[in-house]
């Protein structure tokens, strides 16, 4: 997995045996020797991970990686914090400021790259539902608010089966208002995960029979849960244990005695990095929404019903119905547009009412609206037109406190077989709909022999 890293210290030996070993294994390299530079180098080329010295003159690696998080363009670039300091304190330090691990020197390699493809693969997968949803504001869609800092409410599953373990680190996430749920094998685990309704999953690589890096292989295998974090505990001489359970999906990792205020500063960057993966899978969720979706009537719109009719046809027989309302010009002329969109969105409304829930209905264009129905025969199509003709009669349009519209609609209705083309389909239903125009509106007609014209017609 080859990716581009910035690497960024004082000590011009350091930089020249860092940037070896990772051209040695096929990563693109880039260097700054100073904060400052640190800084805009980052801005500029846009690396996948920063490693990042801690002790630098002038402005010191927590300033950096501080001022990183807080620019939007570099916010989301892993930040691997490079140092000789041993205190745990100073780890916390770091990790509080956004970093997202610490390597002491001198490096061990083995890990150094374990956790840079850790986190790369986290990279990638924010980067493309990131990707997906900027695309989504260039087409003018309102991002969501970002996610809250407080990781209040949060629920953590850890699987031990060390009960004073789970007890100590119990009361360590209650400070921060998360509860743990606990978990003794791998069976009790995977039945808790596989549910969905946590932000964060503590394995124990202590767990009999190597069952931790086991639960982590199987979590990542499983679309429900291969997005979980994964935080590892592990005793100092599991160092084996720690770069696989890195290599299969695992996110993070302590080690015993483990200390709280590192466990709370790493669980908090974990779980608020889900939190922003899943901000931005639902701004991308809802404008994809928003992109088949009538703005005015909620209904799907034509390039929708467009895809869904080509797979109906493709898989068998379809009955389309094309409902026109009836002389809906007069209205907007009359009583202006916003009456005129009131009443097509009652017309949507009594439609979707009078539906099955497995027909598709769409905002065809205009005052036109379209039903696509899989496997229907021509009796049910008709009684369905009907049904919807009779709705749109039957009762009027309340447009102001003591008055109404009424309203009519005039409906055209073509059925097809499998191999049938789908602008040949829509041209007969739309050549009804036109006869039961011009037989005198408010009406229902069947697309007959004389409706099914060879001509092609724009229904992309």
């Amino acid at each position: 997995m080859t990716a581009r890293v910035l690497v960024v210290d004082d000590i011009a030996a350091n930089l020249r045996l860092l940037e070896a070993r990772l051209n040695a294994e096929y990563y693109e390299v880039t260097l700054a020797s100073s904060g400052p530079e640190a800084l805009q180098r980052a801005e500029e080329w846009m690396p996948d991970v920063i490693l990042l010295d801690v002790m630098m003159p002038g402005m010191d690696g927590y300033e950096v990686c501080r001022r990183l998080k807080a620019n939007p363009l570099t916010a989301q670039i892993p930040v691997v914090m490079v140092t000789a300091l041993v205190d745990p304190a100073e780890r916390v330090r770091g990790l509080e400021a956004g970093a997202d691990d610490f390597l002491s020197k001198p490096v061990d390699h083995p890990t150094l790259f374990a956790r840079l493809r850790a986190l790369l693969r986290m990279k990638q997968v924010l980067d493309a539902f990131r990707l997906r949803a900027e695309t989504a504001l260039d087409l003018g869609f309102e991002p969501q608010e970002r996610p809250s800092e407080s990781i209040a409410g949060a629920a953590v599953l850890l699987a031990t089966e060390d009960v004073n373990e789970a007890e100590l680190l119990g009361s360590v996430l209650a400070a921060e208002g998360v509860t743990l749920q606990l978990a003794g094998s791998l069976t009790e685990a995977w039945a808790a995960l596989s549910q969905g309704r946590h932000d964060l999953a503590m394995l124990s690589l202590s767990l009999e029979g190597g069952e931790g890096l086991r639960l982590a292989s199987r979590l990542r295998a499983q679309a429900a849960t291969r997005d979980l974090p994964l935080l590892l505990i592990a005793d100092a001489d599991q160092r084996a244990q720690v770069l696989r359970g890195f290599d299969l999906g695992a996110n993070d990792h302590v080690l015993r005695p483990v200390d709280p205020n590192e466990l709370r500063a790493r669980i908090r960057n974990q779980i608020r990095r889900k939190r922003y993966q899943e901000r931005l899978r639902a701004d991308l969720d809802r404008s994809l929404e928003l992109a088949v979706t009538d703005s005015l009537t909620g209904l799907r719109n034509r390039r929708y019903v467009t895809r869904h009719l080509e797979g109906l046809l493709r898989a068998g027989a379809v009955a389309v119905l094309l409902l026109d309302v009836d002389r809906f010009k007069a209205v907007n002329d009359t009583y202006g547009h916003a009456v005129g969109d009131q009443v097509l969105r009652e017309v949507a409304g009594r439609m979707k009412e009078h539906l099955r829930a497995v027909d598709v209905v769409a905002r065809f264009g205009g005052e036109e609206f379209i039903v696509a129905m899989a496997e229907t025969q021509q009796e049910e199509a008709l009684q369905v037109a009907n049904r919807l003709r009779q709705a749109m009669a039957e009762q009027p349009v309340v447009i102001g406190q003591a008055q109404s519209l009424s309203i009519t609609a005039s409906i055209g209705v073509a059925l097809t077989g499998q191999g049938q083309n789908l602008a040949t389909l829509v041209a007969a239903a739309d050549s009804a709909l036109y006869r039961a125009k011009a037989n005198g509106r408010n009406r229902v007609e069947l697309a007959g022999p004389e409706d099914w014209k060879k001509k092609d017609a724009d229904v992309a």
